[in-house]
């Protein structure tokens, strides 16, 4: 008997989010339907489509990954920048103050309306003038627009910019294209919630719940007439459901029920499904099961704004003295890859920047008692590999391969190196081994970290605090929903957030990283900072970020340039990265196979990102009712 999504979903979903549903479309079938949960939560305004305006609306309930089309996307697991609505990379003069941009010919809305430069030049002067949409305060730099033709643009800029282009640069967020059609035919651009809406993308709204728990999408009747069908094919499914499901607990029930087919899951709800379901599999096959293309570096870092914090040495001490493998072992149960680096250990950015620098990284010195000690471990994964296999997970013993999935190396554990950094600085042990600060002081040291357990924030932060409580710090860790706010202020010692902003992913310039470095954006403990919370700058990277801001994003000198950045950051010890994000993505092949994979990874393999969209046309149908 045919399984019909909305019949059989229904009474598992209503017994798994204890929550009531609206009548949802009839005879839906649950074989040509991927379901997928959603990684924000319920949904917010759920009858909002408008994702144009600086307010928050669940974007990733598929309006980024279904209904809409950037000019250009990056790919963190091929490191590719693809060129969507656009048609091509954008064009720039010399002196990077104006560039030309060709759209993509023959893609179309989904009410038949076709995608010109028209509807470019209406969005960009409409975020412009309006201080309540998105993008009002970037869009001040054009200085006027210049329609050459159909699908052909000129945007010249105030000052140069040689990275205009990527506000229109999808990762998680950027400035989609808008219909201008129905947009200027609207009083209030902001409180117009585009219900219902059209796409540009391969798929349109089909229902949806009022209660914000699930919205379901059709693939449209002309997915040939959008990027995505132009450059990959017609998505598989016809259907696509994206729903909130709960908790893992709840996303659990829901795979082992086979009424999910992708989830974002901790690592202890993976092992479980994998334990369970036999259709199941995580991005790895083996351990340690996690997706490694994830863009972004976590770890610790400190207001360096704030004593002793401020002293690059006692920031150095500090990395010295956590053993890695222990760290990882803690937070993560060793299914990490490492990072010295300021840089996620991505497979592509391992070829741009830590293989490069390998050599690099092993023969830097810092000076201890006069003494020049290296700071490089590379054997770090070696032992992290063995750790694993002792605890009894099947681990390969190719150095090589063991590399590719731990990572190339970190710093040593070294407590007696950084203890002598902190006498050095007039720091002293008590009687108990307890350290004192230079006043004499106990040395008491607070980390805010993530309230939600299963967030590499959180056991990135009570991982480091067992590491110097071990050492002798006194270190308590604070989870509160007032984070953002403290760190923004900078009332705060120390943070288990990303120590470093995120690259774009897909591309090795690191200029959306440093950029958060500057020194102008740097304000006193009490005032707003505008740029990293660790208030941590250096007239080095300065120069290093002014470069890049005039140097053409393709060029061969963006990664040289980023190389100098990276070092300046290792050098300084901007602030102390672990690994790369453990994203823990589980799969259900019961219904649809060739998801993306270590050993096939074609696509950056989250439903939560925009590039989801660019999956669908390479999944398979297994033929299962």
């Amino acid at each position: 008997m045919r399984k019909f999504v909305f019949f059989s979903l229904l009474l598992i979903f209503l017994i798994l989010s204890q929550v009531g549903f609206s009548q949802l479309a009839p005879n839906v079938p649950r074989n040509e339907t991927l379901i997928a949960n959603i990684l924000t939560g319920r949904i917010v305004a759920p009858d909002n489509f408008n994702s144009w305006t600086s307010s928050w609306i669940t974007p990733d309930r598929g309006i980024q990954q279904l209904m809409l089309e950037p000019l250009w996307i990056v790919d963190p697991a091929t490191g590719k920048v693809i060129n969507a609505l656009a048609a091509s990379a954008p064009q720039y003069s010399k002196d990077f103050k104006s560039l030309t941009i060709k759209l993509r010919s023959g893609c179309y809305w989904s009410d038949g309306v076709e995608i010109t430069v028209d509807d470019l030049i209406y969005h960009i002067e409409l975020a412009k003038s309006n201080p309540a949409m998105a993008y009002h305060a970037s869009f001040q730099e054009v200085a006027k627009l210049t329609k050459i033709d159909k699908y052909t643009v000129k945007i010249d800029l105030k000052e140069p910019n040689a990275r205009f282009h990527t506000y229109f640069l999808d990762r998680w967020g950027a400035c989609r294209p808008l219909p201008k059609h129905i947009f200027e035919k609207v009083k209030d651009p902001a409180s117009f919630t585009f219900n219902p809406p059209v796409s540009s993308g391969p798929y349109v709204v089909e229902s949806y719940d009022p209660g914000g728990y699930w919205i379901l999408w059709k693939r449209r009747e002309d997915w040939q007439r959008t990027p995505t069908g132009k450059l990959f094919g017609m998505p598989q499914p016809k259907y696509v459901l994206f729903f909130y499901a709960g908790p893992t607990e709840k996303q659990v029930l829901a795979l082992n029920n086979n009424q999910l087919d992708m989830a974002d899951l901790t690592m202890e709800g993976l092992r479980s499904v994998l334990q369970t379901n036999k259709y199941a599999r995580a991005y790895m096959k083996d351990f340690p099961y996690i997706v490694n293309v994830d863009p972004c570096i976590t770890g610790v870092y400190f207001n360096t704004a704030k004593a002793p914090y401020n002293n690059k040495e006692v920031r150095w001490a500090l990395a010295l003295s956590i053993d890695i493998v222990d760290f990882l072992a803690t937070a993560f149960d060793g299914a990490a890859t490492m990072g010295a680096l300021l840089v996620p250990p991505t497979p592509a950015y391992t070829k741009w920047y830590y293989e490069p620098l390998e050599s690099w990284l092993k023969n830097f010195t810092i000076t201890v008692d006069g003494q020049k000690f290296k700071v490089f471990d590379p054997d770090a994964p070696i032992r992290l590999a063995e750790y694993a296999r002792k605890r009894g997970y099947n681990v390969p013993t190719d150095p090589k391969v063991i590399r590719e999935i731990f990572g190339i190396g970190w710093f040593k554990y070294a407590p007696d190196v950084a203890e002598k950094l902190l006498i050095k600085n007039g720091f002293k042990r008590d009687k108990d081994g307890k350290w004192l600060l230079p006043d004499g002081k106990p040395w008491k040291m607070t980390i805010l970290a993530h309230t939600n357990p299963s967030h590499p924030d959180f056991r990135n932060g009570f991982a480091a605090s067992q590491q110097w409580k071990k050492f002798g710090i006194d270190v308590e860790v604070v989870t509160t929903e007032q984070r953002p706010t403290l760190l923004q202020y900078g009332n705060f010692d120390a943070c288990s957030d990303w120590p470093a902003t995120e690259p774009w992913g897909g591309h090795p310039d690191m200029y959306r990283t440093f950029n958060a470095w500057r020194s102008e954006y740097v304000r006193p403990i009490g005032d707003r900072t505008f740029g990293h919370p660790s208030r941590w700058s250096n007239p080095r990277m300065d120069k290093v970020i002014e470069e890049l801001a005039k140097t053409d994003w393709n060029s061969l000198k963006v990664r040289m340039l980023g190389m100098d950045g990276l070092k300046i950051a290792f050098e300084e010890m901007a602030g102390i990265p672990t690994c790369s994000y453990p994203g823990i993505a589980c799969y259900n092949e019961y219904y649809w196979t060739n998801y993306p994979t270590q050993e096939n990874p074609y696509c950056i393999p989250y439903h939560h990102w925009p590039n989801f969209k660019y999956m669908l046309p390479f999944l398979k149908p297994t033929g299962r009712k």
